[in-house]
């Protein structure tokens, strides 16, 4: 800093950088015509290179950089900054990677179709590629290697009958490379995700309305294929009420078990609360081909409908009909209204509570979170379930 500037303490600089980095040129003018000075002050660039990488701070800066400013500069600004290799194996646009948890293997998906596994040593080698397209995929689009790094997971574009356009997953063994089963997945950009070493995560879509639909989360072995017919390899997980046209889309886990602040999530019922459109979850059936069978009338249902007297939600379906049918619904109801709320409270009617063996026995076992994609005002997903 220029002498005639009083040096400001560091913890005083550092919040001045927060600030600075967030302001434009004229409000870094305004703020401290000796801004320049402020933002190549060592200690700054110290703290923020072990506050914001979170290493130790007994490790050194590299041998390399003449200052903090530099080294910070390199690592976030300037990676990579070498090309070490150029891989041209794929034939079109290359859609998504992923590393395995040993980081000594990566997947590469493309649009031409194949999901190509990689050697990921000091020379990059290929150690096997998938082509999908006898399996009518269109193209490979996301992969995720399971926790032990013994399977993948590969998400694609499935073209059905008249050119339609649904989703398939397929489980590739890493022993082998050998293809171990295939799943059902709609839409397409459900992708899908591992829940276990063992069982993924799938979705399917069910029409309800022109507007309205209903999202089915499955839980698939990933050894249907090979499992004897009397081990039940599907079972329904969720199903959730989808409006304004909008799905459930980019489904993932995490295991949060390793953040010990609670403080962090949302209360649930807050969260509840604060949400007039909350989707509604049910646990059922255990195969799919049970999920299309006609149900029979459901029994009563234990939730309610707010502000509806204590009315369960069957009985406010029937209400609205009757209502309907004798005019006595108003202010008039659009057709889009009409479905939407015709859509909550059919679902609402339907809603099963867990069942006890999906839920964890073991006081032990790790909480586990289902994060997706989703809306609720517009069909572009605009919200995180």
């Amino acid at each position: 800093m220029d002498a005639g500037c009083p040096r400001l303490p560091d913890t005083v600089l550092f919040e001045i950088f927060l600030y600075l980095d967030h302001a434009d040129v004229l409000s870094v003018g305004l703020v401290c015509q000796q801004w320049r000075a402020v933002a190549r002050d060592e200690f700054l660039w110290k703290e923020l290179f072990y506050r914001y990488y979170r290493v130790s701070r007994d490790v050194p800066r590299h041998p390399g950089a003449v200052s903090w400013y530099d080294e910070f500069q390199r690592l976030y600004d300037t990676i990579p900054c070498v090309e070490v290799q150029a891989l041209k194996e794929h034939n079109d646009q290359v859609l998504h990677l992923s590393f395995s948890h040993s980081g000594c293997l990566f997947a590469s998906c493309s649009k031409d179709c194949t999901v190509k596994i990689w050697s990921n040593e000091l020379d990059i080698s290929l150690q096997h590629s998938s082509n999908m397209r006898p399996y009518n995929w269109s193209y490979t689009q996301f992969s995720q290697f399971n926790s032990d790094d013994s399977l993948l997971l590969v998400s694609g574009v499935f073209v059905g009958p008249h050119n339609s356009s649904s989703g398939e997953i397929a489980v590739i063994s890493m022993e082998n490379f050998t293809l171990l089963s295939r799943v059902r997945n709609k839409p397409y950009d459900v992708f899908g995700c591992w829940l276990n070493e063992t069982n993924l995560i799938s979705g399917n879509l069910h029409r309800i309305g022109r507007i309205t639909s209903c999202s089915v989360l499955w839980l698939n072995n990933a050894f249907q294929g090979i499992e004897s017919e009397n081990v039940n390899v599907v079972k329904r997980l969720f199903k959730i009420q989808n409006l304004n046209a909008s799905t459930i889309r980019t489904v993932m886990v995490a295991d949060c078990s390793r953040y010990d602040s609670p403080d962090l999530l949302l209360d649930y019922e807050e969260q509840l609360a604060a949400s007039s459109t909350c989707p509604v979850f049910d646990l059922g059936s255990d195969s799919e081909e049970e999920e299309a069978k006609p149900k029979p009338p459901p029994e009563p249902a234990v939730q309610e409908l707010p502000g509806a007297g204590g009315v369960p939600a069957e009985h406010g379906l029937q209400q609205l009909f009757d209502d309907i049918m004798e005019g006595r619904v108003g202010p008039a109801m659009t057709e889009t209204q009409l479905e939407t709320k015709v859509a909550e409270l059919f679902v609402r009617s339907r809603t099963k509570p867990p069942e006890p063996n999906l839920l964890p026995t073991d006081s032990n076992s790790k909480t586990k979170y289902l994060i997706f994609t989703t809306g609720c005002l517009t069909y572009s997903p605009h919200q995180i379930g």
